[in-house]
């Protein structure tokens, strides 16, 4: 296998900060490492609306941002396919440029990372063709089983490859609540800390966070002056109807809406953190809920969704219902008491489980041992 040639196509790598584009940005650092190692001949990556790239993630000769103008990429992308031994696409938005290169390659080997709920809901009928054509690497089992169910694609097409936290992630030591931020919000450090953090949209009212807005009362009768943090960018639809849940619970006191919040300051809020909480009823994976676990925060998650796979099943986190607000609630106020919460146990368990190089070697073995999946673990 040392002689092949992937192509990665992506449509944002390091212009966005999402779960998908951090994925795609670990992805361009595996298979750097990969050639680094001898272990590939060479890889492209090929971006539809990046004009620049993070070198420390990928080499400034393989990669090529097309700003926007897809014809350029499309033709890029039919010059490189056509010279690929395999095409890996990191969103099913790409999939109509696999089409036509496997129909002029058809010996390619074309893999689709599939995150969420982007896969979950009715697809044309030439996608669903394509996708039963192809190899589908899943985030979770939750978003294996949904593909299976939705589309009728079989297991074996489907490998689970859970996320993983960045290449270049460190293991600290949980320590004092950073001063910028306690300061920044007008926040004591004697005070309980909650904290979300996802995207407020709209269109994408599963997250859970509007859950823990509900439960709120119930915490506060055991810590009137906890801070809820809420941390991401919301369109004004979202916005508009969250800050009325907070006016209608006369929570204006105890919930703070950030906005967005670049990644290098992120890693402070999980360290403001006294719990992660984010009940999502359908979650892909959540790459947040390892990155909170990693920091040493209790976290808690719902458990019908893909942060099974992110919780490992309650081994690194709690799974509540995500429709009972008062169970979220009993175990919110639990995990702050931090009675058995060992945060450095949890950053250890975190780091060896989702670390970047299992993450590597497990990416390799898809490529390289390319064994089918048993069908009846997700059926």
């Amino acid at each position: 296998m040392k002689s092949v040639k992937v192509l990665f196509l992506t449509l944002h790598t390091f212009s966005l900060t999402g779960g998908i584009e951090k994925v795609s940005k670990t992805f361009a650092k595996t298979l750097d490492d990969l050639m680094a190692r001898a272990e590939i001949k060479s890889y492209n990556v090929l971006s539809m609306y990046d004009d620049q790239a993070d070198f420390a993630y990928v080499s400034s000769s393989s990669f090529k941002g097309y700003s926007g103008r897809k014809a350029a990429f499309g033709l890029a992308t039919l010059k490189q396919g056509l010279k690929a031994d395999v095409v890996v696409l990191s969103h099913v938005h790409l999939l109509i440029f696999a089409k036509v290169i496997k129909k002029l390659k058809p010996a390619v080997r074309v893999i689709l990372f599939a995150h969420g709920i982007e896969l979950w809901h009715s697809l044309a009928d030439w996608k669903k063709k394509m996708l039963k054509s192809i190899e589908i690497w899943s985030v979770s089992r939750y978003t294996a089983t949904q593909i299976i169910r939705q589309h009728g694609i079989s297991g074996t097409q489907i490998k689970v490859l859970n996320n993983c936290l960045d290449p270049y992630f460190k293991i600290i030591e949980p320590a004092l609540k950073p001063d910028t931020l306690l300061k920044k919000h007008g926040i004591k450090s004697t005070q309980k800390v909650l904290l979300s953090i996802c995207r407020l949209s709209s269109s994408e009212q599963y997250k859970g966070y509007d859950s823990v807005i509900g439960c709120m009362k119930q915490v506060l009768q055991h810590y009137p002056d906890l801070v809820y943090l809420l941390v991401g960018k919301a369109d004004q639809i979202e916005l508009a109807r969250i800050n009325s849940l907070i006016i209608e619970a006369k929570l204006e006191k105890n919930v703070i809406l950030t906005g967005f919040v670049s990644d290098e300051e992120l890693n402070l809020y999980y360290q403001l953190a006294d719990v992660f909480a984010m009940p999502s009823k359908a979650e892909g994976f959540g790459l947040v809920f390892i990155e909170a676990a990693a920091h040493g925060c209790a976290v808690i998650g719902g458990n019908a969704d893909g942060s099974t796979d992110a919780l490992m099943d309650g081994k690194l986190g709690i799974l509540v219902d995500a429709c009972n607000t008062s169970e979220i609630g009993k175990e919110v106020i639990s995990a702050l008491q931090k009675e058995k919460h060992d945060a450095k146990a949890i950053q250890k368990l975190c780091f060896e489980t989702f670390g970047y190089t299992q993450y590597r070697k497990k990416v390799a073995d898809l490529l390289f041992q390319h064994r089918p999946m048993n069908e009846k673990k997700y059926a």
